[in-house]
């Protein structure tokens, strides 16, 4: 397979790699983002997790060759597991379909997995990474549980709260087990960190949501997040 790079270059060698997108009526946003996904990415599966609009309907019809999986719970934990069940690459990607991340970057994300990594996280607060859709609360929230997280597990992660993750179709299954909902990140880098996993961060810029609306709540999300990590330590203990 050949594949671009970080730098645009083409380079041969890449495994295949699935790009997966939990989507709940993200019809709008998905008439952008599908077309922005490089042409070399193997398999695009839309995760339908209650939609009411036409979602599905917009993704067959931009990318016919498609996969659609249905979550079979509430909660972004819930829709990944299903999208990445049906997935059959070697690689898997989970990215937001809200356009708030970008597919461009995907190259670098399998650059760190061909070097080494085990699980790789876009970082929003290391250079060359960055936000347009930030708040002081959110930021505090990230960093206040970025510091917990980093405390119990002696790493140095950045940006703990951030979906745009990749890692190889055999550690989905482990990486994934107790996630549900917005806590779904910290669980992903909680079983990594336990597992002695290597944990790579690369360079990430966040947009704006393009259309409708989150479904993020801060602080309930934020105390969801820190009962993730906290489990997590009590588990590891």
């Amino acid at each position: 397979m050949i594949a671009a790079g970080s730098d645009g270059l083409e380079r041969i060698g890449t495994r295949p790699v699935s790009v997966v997108l939990p989507c709940r009526n993200e019809a709008r946003n998905l008439e952008v983002v599908l077309p922005r996904i490089p042409d070399w990415v193997e398999e695009v599966v839309v995760v339908d997790s209650g939609c009411t609009d036409d979602t599905v309907a917009v993704a067959r019809r931009l990318r016919p060759d498609v996969v659609v999986a249905v979550a079979a719970g509430e909660g972004k934990g819930a829709a990944l597991r299903a999208g990445f069940a049906v997935a059959r690459c070697d690689y898997l990607v989970a990215m937001d379909a809200d356009g708030s991340n970008d597919p461009a970057e995907i190259g670098a994300m399998l650059d760190a997995l061909d070097a080494g990594a085990e699980l790789v996280k876009g970082s929003r607060n290391i250079p060359g990474g960055g936000s347009d859709d930030t708040t002081v609360m959110r930021n505090l929230g990230n960093s206040v549980l970025c510091a917990v997280f980093n405390r119990i597990h002696r790493s140095r992660l950045t940006d703990l709260c951030y979906g745009f993750v990749a890692f190889r179709q055999d550690l989905a299954e482990p990486l994934l087990a107790g996630s549900a909902g917005f806590d779904v990140e910290a669980v992903l880098q909680t079983n990594a960190a336990r597992a002695g996993l290597r944990i790579v961060e690369v360079p990430s810029h966040e947009a704006r949501r393009m259309h409708g609306t989150s479904n993020l709540r801060p602080f309930r999300d934020g105390v969801r997040i820190l009962g993730a990590i906290l489990r997590g330590s009590r588990v590891a203990g």
